[in-house]
């Protein structure tokens, strides 16, 4: 979601569902290595160790892991409708600043 715009909280919120506690951890914990791979300072993280959802934040990026559940209880999509949805996929380059 693209939020430069609406919000001075991020550039961007990534939202994404895990299928697992276990999954959510260890996507958190590799955005955390890929974003210092790529030069990014992690802010801050919390919920990695519950499980059921995670925040690793960017500070410009703001990354939303959730289950399910959690996802749907906390709407972020609903809570952002305002913001632009970008449909990205990543090339090769994941340190990239091409969105």
């Amino acid at each position: 979601m693209e939020l430069a715009d609406i919000s001075p909280v991020a550039r961007h919120f990534v939202i994404a569902t895990g299928t697992s506690d276990l999954q959510i951890r260890s996507v958190a914990r590799e955005l955390e290595q890929l974003g210092k791979e790529c030069g990014f300072s992690v802010y801050g993280h919390a919920g990695i160790q519950q499980g059921r959802w995670a925040v690793v934040d960017f500070v410009d990026i703001v990354v939303h892991l959730f289950d399910s559940e959690y996802r749907a209880f906390y709407d972020l999509e609903l809570l952002w409708g305002d913001a632009p949805r970008i449909d990205w996929r990543p090339n090769k380059n994941l340190c990239s600043d091409d969105l």
